[in-house]
């Protein structure tokens, strides 16, 4: 028995596991890398396995770093199952169709410029079919329903409290050459606790081994007061400018989290009757889904939506916005508005149109709510260049920039500490998707907790479990 770590090892991004058993390929997830342009070309296309000889894909959720490969790994071959709980197969319906445009239109605007110079042609990753036919071999599977994904091999699935429809992995494995039982669970990407919208993290049973994210291994998150009071200054500081408010936002979970929270703000008269719009035809289509799987809410929001029929998603001063002319419509707006726009890494979507028309006015804001991969434009935004390049044109970011990290559906160091501790049975510990500062930072912090075995796998490395 053993693993091949191909994805998000000692990077944030592109998460890919293969665990090999009894003759067997188990892939857990095939995500997208997500960077500088010419890297993420080179480490997407690449397959690091024949897809023909993988069994089974299980997804843990629908975010793109964890889902978005999934087309090409088809388009290259792969035939077999892809197990994942019913809201993240819903999601991907529109997230992978979303990918694949996305695709297609990189693809048509690089070639007009190519084209011009003479110069090769490129293709698409994948295109809408391709992701059309990888949705064909989704298969949803409930929360803590056993299921067999190969002879030997039984996976449940567990509420990850991450985005709706997260799932921890969690596997027994007998292994037919020495006949003895084992277990390993993957926590795809761990959630918080006590965040509204979701249920916690649920508890994982016994587990030998165990694959874990630690994106904010070495950061502590504010508290979610703190950060709803001073979302409430920042909104009232720009209404007082006469400024607007940009927050590149992902559309699964992140944007949904926002107006929720903006909802809250303005029902408590925290902040005035601003205009509020979602400038994304993907979040208002996940937002949709979400209405689909109360299987996923905490117990309020689910008593929103179904007892009191309330929308915590739809209120009087929230619009979204779909159609192009419509978007470009926001870029004459007068006065104080938010607007919420993809993606949430501004490396590609409508928020880079904002951007270019808002960056340099010094009345605006830009609000940073979500993990910024390294070398991302949202990342260089965050960390203060002065100057960046928006679809190749320099801007100098003269708009106020206001990170809030506490939005983050990602664990920090003592969420993280504090599910690990208890996980019954833990032998081996594997820490993925950081950045490698992170990663040795909450190693030692394991380290210090009692765990001694705890392994940070480098790019491709292939480890024996046994």
């Amino acid at each position: 028995m053993k693993l091949k770590f191909c994805g998000a090892a000692r990077e944030v991004t592109g998460s890919r596991h293969i665990l090999e058993v009894n003759g067997k390929k188990i892939l857990l997830d095939f995500g997208l890398f997500q960077g500088r342009r010419q890297e993420s070309e080179e480490k997407n296309r690449g397959l690091c396995v024949n897809p023909e000889e993988i069994d089974a894909v299980i997804l843990s959720h629908a975010h793109i770093d964890h889902s978005g490969g999934i087309p090409h790994l088809v388009k290259n071959g792969y035939k077999g199952p892809i197990y994942t709980t019913f809201a993240t197969r819903d999601l991907c319906n529109h997230m992978l169709m979303d990918s694949a445009y996305i695709q297609e239109k990189d693809a048509e605007y690089l070639n007009k410029k190519k084209e011009k110079k003479g110069e090769p042609l490129v293709t698409p990753l994948y295109t809408t079919a391709d992701a059309i036919k990888a949705l064909g071999q989704f298969y949803g599977v409930s929360y803590e329903r056993a299921f067999v994904v190969e002879d030997g091999v039984v996976c449940s699935f567990y509420d990850a409290g991450h985005v709706l429809g997260s799932a921890l992995v969690h596997l027994i494995i007998l292994d037919k050459e020495t006949g003895k039982r084992h277990t390993l669970a993957f926590t795809g990407d761990l959630g918080r606790k006590n965040l509204p919208i979701l249920r916690d993290p649920q508890p994982m049973p016994e587990t030998e081994f165990l694959i874990t994210e630690c994106t904010y291994g070495d950061r502590l998150h504010e508290s979610m007061t703190d950060a709803a009071n001073r979302m409430a200054e920042i909104v009232n500081k720009a209404v007082q400018r006469g400024g607007k408010i940009l927050i590149p936002a992902f559309a699964l979970e992140r944007t949904q989290e926002m107006i929720y929270h903006l909802n809250l703000l303005w029902q408590e008269k925290k902040i005035p009757d601003i205009h509020i719009y979602v400038d994304s035809p993907l979040a208002a289509n996940v937002t949709e889904v979400f209405a689909a799987h109360p299987e996923c809410f905490d117990a309020h929001t689910f008593k929103e939506f179904l007892i009191h029929r309330k929308n915590p998603f739809g209120f009087g001063r929230l619009k979204y916005t779909r159609d192009v002319e419509d978007s470009k419509a926001l870029n004459e707006l007068n006065g104080p508005a938010i607007i919420i726009s993809a993606s949430g890494m501004c490396e590609n979507g409508r928020i880079l149109h904002h951007l270019k028309n808002n960056i340099e006015d010094p009345r605006n804001i830009i609000m940073i709510v979500g993990y910024m991969a390294a070398h991302t434009l949202g990342r260089k935004i965050k960390d203060g260049n002065k100057v960046v390049n928006i679809f190749g044109e320099p801007y100098h970011v003269r708009a106020e920039v206001c990170v809030m990290d506490a939005f983050s559906g990602h664990a920090d160091r003592s969420d993280l500490l504090d599910y690990i501790s208890r996980v019954e049975g833990l032998k081996k510990i594997f820490l993925v998707h950081h950045e490698e500062s992170q990663g040795e930072k909450f190693k030692d912090y394991l380290h210090e907790s009692g765990f001694k075995d705890v392994e940070q796998p480098m790019p491709e490395q292939v480890i024996e479990l046994l």
